[in-house]
């Protein structure tokens, strides 16, 4: 299975089972390599709010690709209105895709979609990801704060890749992504959600440093936008 890094929050996950793409914001990424033009075919896509950033180019990506978006049932309403393909889930609901089987988890942010008239529209509740697949846990934490139910998605989930956001500000900074992966317990840790903008600037590279000084049996991995890591 190959983990593919966009910038930001968005990870391709290209498995035997499928082409999945999280929270697909590339078009007006100043980080990403790549464009919705870039793709013919994508399995799923999962959005973890509405916000710009996140939501991104899924709708179109949906509408060229014919991929599944898969979020909450508000963002999979707004999606519908669209013509595109949608899998609605909610917080602690869990479905068995042909590429894999995704949970939405809890994620202590806001999801307003802002939409081409400038209105703001209710996008529910944001979340996380769980999503099993090849034999392997990989959990893709959204934009979210620290919280204490993340030793319960620990305890619940053999993680083999967390996905966390470092930038601060709008998420969890450095210090409390350390104290999530201490509960989360997971393998391997990429952190995302850093350097796109001014005010989420962040030194990953210390990040790394402090996660093998604080906790060493989690695994650091730092990528750059198009690289990619293999997890086997």
């Amino acid at each position: 299975m190959k983990v593919k890094f966009h910038g930001h929050a968005c990870f391709e996950i290209i498995s035997a089972t499928g082409n999945i793409i999280i929270d697909p914001y590339l078009r007006n990424n100043p980080q990403a390599k790549t464009t919705p033009d870039d793709y013919e075919k994508l399995d799923a896509i999962l959005v973890s709010h509405g916000h710009g950033d996140h939501l991104g180019d899924a709708i179109e990506l949906a509408q060229k690709t014919g991929a599944l978006i898969v979020s909450n049932a508000e963002i999979g309403s707004y999606a519908e209105k669209f013509g595109v393909r949608v899998h609605k889930l909610h917080i602690g609901g869990q479905y068995k895709f042909p590429f894999s089987k995704v949970k939405l988890t809890p994620a202590f942010h806001g999801s307003g979609i802002l939409d081409d008239a400038g209105n703001m529209v209710y996008g529910g509740l944001a979340c996380g990801f769980i999503i099993n697949t090849e034999g392997k846990v990989l959990y893709h934490a959204g934009d979210t704060g620290l919280f204490g139910d993340m030793e319960l998605i620990g305890k619940l989930c053999d993680i083999d890749l967390a996905m966390l956001p470092i930038g601060d500000n709008y998420t969890m900074g450095p210090e409390d992504a350390i104290v999530a992966t201490q509960m989360l317990k997971a393998k391997t840790v990429i952190p995302m959600h850093y350097n796109t903008f001014p005010v989420i600037q962040q030194n990953a590279e210390e990040f790394i440093k402090l996660l093998d000084q604080k906790v060493p049996e989690s695994k650091g991995i730092l990528l750059q936008p198009g690289q990619v890591y293999e997890l086997s």
